[in-house]
């Protein structure tokens, strides 16, 4: 009688709530009939008026959205068992699948006082009808609604478990498509910075060496000479396949910075983190960097304020970003569980700090690691600026 959807289970249960119940009413009203009761087709007429009653209950739509109208449904039911009990003490046997269904349909805090009442009426219709008063008596409706609490709620407790358990394996499957598109992604980035890095640490230092070598020769050669002119268009198309060449390298820059400069990417992966509060701040003042540097210095962050979210349990976080006259330096600090670093994990499983330690040196910087259980994380990563930018 729920909005929940039915199992076969559930239905095969609902199939034997009906049964039983017509079964009990039909005993009651047959067992008046051959003991030759003086209200027999009043008993008779009892139990019809009840199963009628169940019956509207049961097919109507209301009862199964509605708790308010299922609390009626259940006060006629019980109204007319009652008027039932009343003519034949054969009307209790209807007690069991009653209890069924009043801690079925009522909260909990109303099913157990409900449980309870109809147990007392059951047990007073044997004083009522002057029947022999036994233990069984008191004991059977009793046993009978204890049996029914104890079904019933370890039913709901069992549907419980079994509806949490759902929505983790729903919660994993998402996870798991999620990490897939995650690793696919970083695959991408990845590979983006590497052939930046590649194209500008081979392809673009060598023509603008050539564009300088040519630039040189085209000084120490006369005006005049017809090889001036060959150089020149030499020089020319070095310098515009340089441009190109630092085109394309923008065009792999990683997106959080192709529309802004790194500290602007910094803010906005501070100000999006799920979790803790993080705050970012600049030490120094600011120079521009060359992509890889800024790639590093971003990624790094990204990793690192990710191991924060996803293991630290930290309530604050800070990310600084700092430059000094010879280097910048990146700082992630939070204030969360922390872990034993000479333990953690060497492979790629470790947190990513392998990924993070080959990216520093790939640029001759380093990264350093300061945490302990209970103390919190601090992970720095530092770069010697480049000549260029340091001059």
């Amino acid at each position: 009688m729920d909005s929940r959807p039915l199992t076969p289970v559930l239905r095969v249960l609902r199939l034997c709530l009906h049964a039983l119940l017509a079964g009990l009413l039909a005993l009651a009203a047959v067992q008046a009939v051959a003991d030759g009761a003086p209200h027999a087709h009043a008993v008779v007429a009892g139990a019809a008026l009840m199963a009628a009653v169940y019956a509207a209950g049961v097919l109507s739509p209301a009862v199964r959205r509605s708790p308010r109208a299922a609390a009626l449904w259940l006060a006629a039911l019980g109204a007319a068992w009652l008027a039932l009990l009343a003519l034949s003490p054969y009307g209790l046997w209807a007690a069991f699948p009653l209890y069924f269904l009043q801690l079925h349909l009522l909260p909990v805090r109303r099913g157990l006082p409900a449980v309870a009442a109809t147990a007392c009426a059951a047990i007073g219709s044997f004083l009522l009808h002057g029947q022999k008063i036994s233990p069984g008596a008191f004991i059977g409706p009793l046993l009978g609604g204890a049996v029914a609490v104890a079904t019933v709620l370890g039913y709901q407790a069992l549907y419980r478990e079994s509806e949490a358990r759902r929505e983790l394996i729903d919660e994993l499957v998402s996870t798991r498509a999620e990490l897939a598109e995650a690793e696919r992604t970083a695959g991408t980035l990845a590979e983006r910075e590497r052939l930046a890095r590649e194209i500008h640490d081979t392809l673009a230092q060598g023509l603008s060496s050539i564009q300088l070598l040519l630039r040189a020769a085209e000084r120490t050669l006369p005006e005049d000479d017809p090889a001036t002119a060959h150089v020149r268009r030499a020089r020319l198309a070095a310098q515009d396949n340089l441009a190109e060449a630092r085109r394309f390298v923008r065009a792999l820059t990683p997106p959080d910075l192709e529309h802004g400069s790194l500290a602007g990417a910094l803010e906005r992966l501070c100000g999006g983190a799920p979790g803790p509060t993080v705050q970012f701040g600049i030490s120094g003042t600011p120079v521009e960097l060359p992509t890889p540097y800024e790639v590093a210095l971003l990624r790094t962050a990204q990793s690192a304020l990710a191991n924060t979210v996803c293991h630290a349990a930290a309530g604050r976080a800070e990310i600084t970003l700092s430059f000094m006259a010879t280097s910048v330096s990146l700082d992630v600090v939070d204030d969360g569980r922390g872990f034993d670093p000479t333990s953690a994990p060497s492979g790629d499983g470790g947190f990513g700090l392998p990924a993070m330690r080959s990216r520093a040196r790939s640029l001759g910087g380093t990264l350093s690691v300061e945490s302990a259980p209970g103390q919190g994380t601090a992970v720095a990563l530092t770069l010697p600026l480049p000549a260029r930018v340091t001059a």
